[in-house]
């Protein structure tokens, strides 16, 4: 029988930290700086509200799930919507349906999810490609590989290459980045795009913010921060950040110079950071889902990753099916664009932890739209 206790992130006892991080080595699915202790502490540190779900039998762990709790016992995964990645990591698989209710949640609602043991295999409503650049022999074979895959693009690359530096300067990558200046620029420049293109500000509220701030300031251990930037004769042009474990890393900010637009820096910056992944002891540079005009020409690994809700068994699950039950309606009767609202909506809530910051986001999202929409009609 499932015993099962809930904790914040900072309770965790010894033993369970060392618990997950094996459950964790012992599938490579789970092989994320996304999915272990470490990043639910991280969040821990900015969010009072975060928690630990830990099922136990016989006082033994056998399984982990971080997330924080919404109306109604709705569970999400803990620091969405930055948790790209989540999953319920246990040794084998739980019945979902009663591994909530034990837990007292309603229902867990998933975007990104991770599930090799098929745990929440039944609540699956759709899946999307995430992108992966995994070094299995050397940067250059990988590079090779690539040119090989697209060789117009390749020669469109060497062909910018050789543009930036006839017109601008000499290309150099900075990897790590320690320069705080430069983090300030690359978050900078996040927000100006997601302002331009009318996505929702994550970026502005505190929380968000100080979890990106304490990792930068993390430069020892095996989970960190990592900035990786591109400069052209010292001027910053292009950049990531985000977070690695070991030799995984998972950037969470894309960012470029929007004046060096006509030069494709970002994909330039890819290039080189591929390169760049041996002497910084990585093997896996996940990019991560979304975006896939950027991304996937540069992923020769992609994985499907889970979005859906999984309901409680018995009648602790009964208000989120009513309101699983109306999105789905909605779904048959709009079609897809019933997801692209919902997935706004869930980030908003996600980010804002105020109600008064709440209706400020969706007033935000609903004039954003009529400005796109009048663009459009202008065009």
């Amino acid at each position: 029988m499932l015993q099962l206790q809930t904790l914040h992130p900072l309770d965790l006892a010894d033993a369970d930290v060392a618990a997950w991080r094996e459950m964790t080595a012992g599938d490579a699915a789970f092989a994320s700086p996304l999915l272990g202790p470490d990043f639910a502490r991280a969040v821990g540190l900015v969010r009072p509200d975060a928690r630990v779900a830990i099922w136990r039998r016989e006082g033994t762990a056998v399984g982990f799930l971080p997330h924080h709790v919404k109306g109604a016992g709705l569970a999400r995964p803990i620091g969405a919507p930055l948790s790209d990645y989540h999953a319920l990591v246990s040794h084998g698989a739980l019945d979902a349906q009663a591994a909530l209710a034990v837990a007292g949640l309603g229902a867990f609602r998933f975007t990104g999810l991770i599930d090799p043991k098929n745990t929440f295999d039944s609540a699956v409503r759709a899946v999307r490609p995430a992108y992966v650049i995994r070094i299995e022999e050397s940067a250059a074979a990988y590079l090779e590989a690539l040119r090989a895959h697209s060789p117009k693009r390749f020669k469109n690359y060497r062909r910018l290459q050789s543009k930036v530096a006839r017109e601008v300067g000499e290309l150099s990558l900075c990897a790590p980045d320690n320069d705080l200046t430069a983090f300030e620029q690359l978050i900078a420049w996040k927000r100006e795009q997601l302002a331009r293109t009318g996505a929702h500000d994550f970026l502005a509220q505190d929380w968000t913010r100080r979890l990106m701030e304490n990792l930068f300031r993390t430069i020892d251990g095996d989970f960190r921060g990592l900035m990786i930037t591109l400069r052209i004769d010292g001027r910053l042009v292009a950049g990531h950040f985000g977070v690695r474990l070991g030799d995984v890393y998972h950037p969470w900010i894309a960012s470029t110079d929007p004046e060096m637009g006509v030069f494709s820096v970002g994909q330039l910056f890819l290039l080189q950071a591929i390169a760049a992944m041996p002497a910084l002891g990585l093997k896996v540079y996940d990019l991560g889902p979304g975006h896939d005009h950027y991304k996937a020409p540069y992923a020769l690994e992609v994985r499907q990753i889970a979005e859906g809700t999984a309901l409680a068994a018995g009648s602790i699950g009964w208000r989120a099916r009513l309101g699983e039950g109306a999105w789905r309606m909605a779904d048959a009767s709009c079609g897809p664009i019933i997801g692209r609202v919902r997935r706004r909506f869930e980030t908003i809530s996600d980010v804002e932890l105020t109600m008064g910051g709440r209706l400020r986001g969706v007033a935000s999202a609903v004039a954003a739209k009529a400005r796109r929409n009048g663009a459009e009609i202008e065009g």
